[in-house]
């Protein structure tokens, strides 16, 4: 199968790459397609990943899987959530989102959070949808640590590895991340098909 893949975020396409080339999966990168810009205004991780698979799906002809993703932190109700990789205002601004964040969070003790994935396959043709979800529970440190990965990683200590997503390697975080976990429901959806 050969898919396109609706996100210009490298990181984020070596992730689904690791888990769906297994598969025999081609992937196509969004910059070597037909590119839609879609507004991510759904409520939800799921609305907005269905809305940017189904533009790219349409716009190329072929099947496209999109992902939503964020990070939601219980003392702020579930924020920045669907606003995560805008947070501070400019999109995909790391440095700025993590300053908001642990602005936020200054003189809170309770720093639960996680991270929540939601994948949706769409097809260019009448065929039904494939989606998957995937979560990560962890704390939000008070500094960041670590120079691996992206986004809230430096600040996002996961238990069940010992450190912050920063400090993993790709292959520690991929083995417990939101979207890792959701790319292997996914890819045993797919390989029932």
């Amino acid at each position: 199968m050969k898919l396109v893949v609706a996100s210009n975020n490298r990181k984020k396409r070596k992730e689904i790459a690791a888990i769906l080339g297994a598969l025999g999966i081609e992937l196509v990168a969004a910059e070597e397609t037909i590119s839609v810009d879609v507004v991510e205004d759904a409520g939800s991780f799921a609305g907005n990943a269905r809305k940017k698979a189904e533009a790219f799906a349409k716009a190329n002809g072929l099947p496209a899987l999109a992902d939503d993703s964020g990070l939601c932190v219980d003392a702020l109700a579930g924020a920045p959530g669907i606003y995560s990789s805008r947070y501070a205002g400019e999109d995909g601004n790391d440095a700025a989102n993590n300053a908001k964040l642990l602005q936020e969070l200054d003189g809170e003790t309770l720093r639960d959070a996680h991270f929540t994935c939601a994948i949706h396959l769409a097809f260019p043709d009448e065929r039904a949808p494939v989606t998957a979800e995937g979560q990560v529970d962890g704390i939000i440190l008070s500094q960041p640590a670590g120079t691996a990965g992206f986004g809230y990683d430096p600040l996002f200590y996961c238990p069940e590895l010992g450190k912050v997503f920063a400090e993993a390697s790709a292959e520690e975080k991929a083995s417990v991340s939101h979207r890792g976990r959701a790319l292997r429901v996914l890819a045993t959806r797919l390989a029932a098909m």
